[in-house]
């Protein structure tokens, strides 16, 4: 798993969002577009491409896109 597919699968579930404006330490839920909505559809989009179950409070604890995907590479690894 690499990082920038990662990003390119984050920016897919909003509906304007340019994936060459956000970067690892883009802070996701600053992003003007970002609401609930997006955030089930962030969780469903890592079950399906990376089969991990993530938790609102993964989400919540998460910061940047790098957080996040660092979350999501650590319970592949369980």
């Amino acid at each position: 798993m690499e990082i920038n597919e990662f990003i390119e699968n984050l920016a897919d579930q909003f509906d304007d969002i340019d994936v060459a404006s956000l970067t690892p330490t883009t802070v996701f839920k600053e992003l003007e577009d970002w609401t609930s909505l997006v955030a089930l559809s962030v969780i469903a989009m890592i079950d399906e491409e990376y089969d991990v179950l993530l938790k609102g409070e993964d989400i919540k604890n998460a910061s940047t896109i790098e957080d996040l995907f660092n979350t999501v590479k650590s319970k592949q690894e369980e």
